[in-house]
């Protein structure tokens, strides 16, 4: 647990000694304690004889912080958080700690303002996320990357990392395989063939109500595929019913209203059902059988662009309001026998392009062609003012005759094949295949001197705050901010980063940056035991994601401080969400803010979400949870586990079954295990009233009464969530600064290193006047010496 940092007054020989003025009778005093200091509390294990953990203490310059700085921000980072020394051995007073680091810390910074480092990122390929996004914002389509490239490696808990952010054999094929389906609909390509896509419904999603806000109101069941339509033409949907294990259709003894809609325009209305009628869109006949009323397709045309298809069922009139409980445990949905319960949709089939009529007008067509030759001899002309607006926001910078005269070579060869739009649509692949598009690409300028940091450029600066903040290109406003050379003025970076967090794009802060921090990326694939839990189904794992993704937007969109993640008294539920915490009053599926009464609920600690991703599939784990609050809250990440640690004894019919609680202090027998679970066990313990699912409990999975009691490494008593936050929120400016290491390795894509210790304390420091509200750590971070500056190769 970190203390707060602590605004001592340094003695003035310890202060000038930080400055490296000689040292004088009253200062040798000093530095023979600040030794002693050392000898006493650090150099019985770390020394050149034991060297724990790879540090010697012993012989470490610590009246010249500065000329041992990896050493020394190590002792920092371990003092601030109270991991050394260890459990039964000499401890110094909190005011002796905190005088000692504070010396160690002045030093460190004074001689980092005069010497700065601002490290380096190799040759840094945009990720999965960040492709899409650049995709979108420079041709307008929305594209699946998931469906077009592999995942990316991951490093410091992100996957924007320039170190794993490798390139294969594999991947280049990937990306010329994604830059020609991607430039063929952008363009609108009339010669496509038609083509298939399924889309399909979770197995474990109770069609009850409306499911989504692309589905109208009254509707029930179904889902809404955001779908890119490459030209103007007929396409075709074929809807498939949810079935038992048998292979019958479930529901269909009764009829029902089946709806497809085209951006909220209703195309077709079909009675699906007994008894079953001719419809003349499937082949569903009066006197068949109802149970074979499948696969039914529906015609329509749709306009180039993007569009919204939704095939859901209407809400019977006498539906109950808000959802029915399941007559069956959830694991049973897609096998239950009973065909009489409702009918869902198990998958849908979008098919075409057919009878194409032209490439449409579609926004992509509008963003790339900016010009339409009216004769064959302004051809070339248009294609390079067209090819040039493209490449200068695809390659972030300006573009000169040699990037664009290659372009204009691929221009001519598609152009050879179709004509105009082929060639602008060959140039594009070119585009898109080009490093200067898939890599964030900075280079070193002549002038730079090896050993010496350089401050990187305007249009340098532009990408690293759009990728920042955005996961995407710059827009024109940002790069054309960067070309005039003003972005890096004080007024002008203020007023761009306050624009770039009113847009919409971002959001890619919560889908990207606090979805790895968080874990909420995990909330889809983590496991849950239905046994264990009947009641759990889709529906409540995507409401967790969704009160995650409005909770943490309110937060950095309005601007709160950071502690706020641990104390908000609000949060966002629907009605599946609200009866799972016990929440009265709230119906429908739609979500809505409401206040919490409840005190264990406040703020990230009492969010379902996070819990379920800190849990086994059918129970808690407080081991996972402590390491959780170790490394993403308080930022003092326990050491791996040694080799051939024994799992925790799981309980057995011939025993009495032991608690959690009981079977960890055996654990902690071990002398190996005992250090780290000391410090994990009672953050995790505080969190056992909530089940692996994050409802409220009193009794655990072994029928034993929940104790949430523990005691902190710095003798802190807790007992439950709430004490456990209030604990957290004594020291606020600790874990505003865990934020800032983590908010600083995302935008920086690398690990933050010892020499980035300074920078991150004058983030945390700067932001402290304005109660570390989101603005003021993100503009401090763009403002700082690691953002703004670069390390040339040696």
């Amino acid at each position: 647990m970190r203390y707060l940092r602590a605004a001592f007054a340094l003695p003035a020989a310890l202060l000038m000694m930080a400055e490296g003025a000689g040292p004088s009778s009253a200062q040798q005093s000093a530095v023979s304690e600040r030794r002693v200091f050392v000898n006493r509390y650090c150099a019985t294990c770390h020394n050149q004889k034991l060297n724990t953990a790879g540090l010697a203490l012993d012989r470490a310059d610590v009246d010249h912080p500065p000329a041992d700085a990896a050493v020394w921000e190590k002792v920092v980072g371990k003092l601030r958080s109270n991991a050394m020394p260890p459990q039964g051995l000499p401890h110094p007073t909190p005011k002796d700690r905190d005088l000692f680091v504070s010396y160690l810390e002045t030093s460190l910074d004074r001689a980092a303002a005069a010497r700065p480092n601002p490290g380096r990122t190799v040759l840094h390929r945009l990720n999965r996320a960040e492709y899409a996004n650049a995709i979108r914002d420079l041709l307008a389509v929305d594209i699946d990357a998931t469906a077009l490239l592999p995942p990316d490696d991951s490093g410091f808990g992100f996957d924007n990392i320039a170190d794993v952010l490798s390139v294969s054999p594999m991947l280049t094929e990937r990306y010329l395989s994604a830059a020609r389906k991607i430039s063929r609909i952008a363009v609108g390509d009339v010669t496509l063939r038609p083509a298939s896509e399924t889309y399909a419904v979770n197995k474990l999603l109770r069609q009850d109500d409306r499911l989504s806000e692309d589905l109208p109101f009254g509707s029930r069941g179904g889902l809404a595929v955001h779908y890119n339509f490459p030209v103007d033409g007929d396409y075709v949907v074929k809807i498939y019913f949810l079935r038992t294990y048998d292979g019958k259709i479930r529901g269909m003894n009764e009829p029902h209203d089946l709806e497809v809609r085209l951006d909220g325009d209703r195309i077709k209305q079909l009675k699906v059902g007994a008894p079953a009628v001719a419809q003349g869109a499937g082949p569903g006949r009066a006197g068949r059988p109802a149970q074979q009323e499948d696969g039914i397709e529906v015609k329509f045309s749709a306009k180039a662009g993007p569009g919204v298809l939704a095939v859901t069922f209407v809400k019977e009139a006498g539906m109950a309001e808000g959802m029915l409980r399941p007559k069956y445990p959830v694991t049973s949905y897609e096998y239950a026998g009973d065909v009489t319960i409702l009918p869902g949709i198990g998958s849908i089939e979008l098919r075409g392009p057919y009878d194409v009529r032209g490439a449409g007008n579609s926004p992509s067509r509008e963003r790339i062609f900016v010009c339409h030759p009216a004769s064959k001899a302004e051809e070339e002309k248009c294609a390079t003012r067209i090819l040039s607006a493209v490449a200068r926001r695809a390659y972030r910078r300006p573009v000169i005759n040699d990037d664009i005269r290659p372009l204009l070579s691929f221009y001519a060869e598609g152009y050879k094949k179709a004509g105009f739009d082929s060639g602008i649509e060959m140039a594009l692949q070119r585009i898109l295949v080009s490093p200067d598009f898939l890599f964030r690409i900075e280079r070193d300028p002549a002038t730079a001197v090896p050993g010496t940091p350089y401050r990187i450029s305007d249009v340098e600066l532009a990408s690293r705050l759009s990728f920042f903040l955005w996961s995407s290109i710059p827009d024109d406003e940002l790069l054309d901010a960067a070309t005039r050379g003003q972005l890096r003025q004080p007024a002008v970076l203020t007023g761009e980063i306050k624009r770039m967090l009113a847009d919409s794009r971002s959001r890619a802060l919560i889908t990207n940056f606090t979805g790895q921090w968080l874990y909420l990326r995990n909330i889809e694939l983590a496991p849950v035991d239905t046994y264990a839990f009947p009641d759990f189904d889709d529906n409540l794992r995507q409401a967790f994601a969704r009160e995650l993704e409005l909770f943490l937007d309110s937060q950095i969109r309005d601007d709160h401080s950071a502690a706020d993640l641990l104390n908000a008294d609000y949060t966002y539920v629907n009605e599946r969400l609200a009866q799972h915490y016990g929440i009265a009053g709230i119906y429908g599926s739609h979500f809505r803010r409401v206040p919490l009464a409840n005190d264990e609920r406040k703020g990230l600690l009492g969010k379902g979400g996070i819990l379920m991703v800190t849990s086994y599939a059918d129970r808690t784990s407080p081991v996972k949870r402590g390491k959780f609050l170790l490394e993403n809250i308080l930022g003092a990440p326990p050491p791996p586990p040694p080799p051939n640690v024994p799992a925790l004894k799981d309980n057995t019919a011939a025993d009495k079954a032991h608690t959690v609680r009981e079977r960890l202090e055996e654990h902690r027998a071990n002398p190996a295990c005992a250090g780290c679970h000391k410090i994990m066990d009672p953050l995790g313990f505080a969190l056992e009233n909530f089940d692996a699912v994050g409802r409220w409990r009193t009794v655990g999975e072994d029928k034993a009464p929940i104790d949430a009691s523990g005691e902190l490494i710095d003798g802190t008593r807790i007992n439950g969530p709430a004490t456990l936050r209030n604990a957290l929120l004594a020291h606020r400016e600790d874990f505003a600064a865990t934020v800032t290491d983590k908010l600083l390795t995302y935008a920086l894509g690398r690990g933050t290193e010892y020499y980035d210790g300074p920078a991150v304390r004058a983030i945390v420091h700067g932001a402290a006047q304005d109660d570390y509200r989101w603005s003021a750590l993100i503009l401090g971070i763009a403002r700082s010496i690691p953002f703004q500056m670069r390390m040339p190769v040696r």
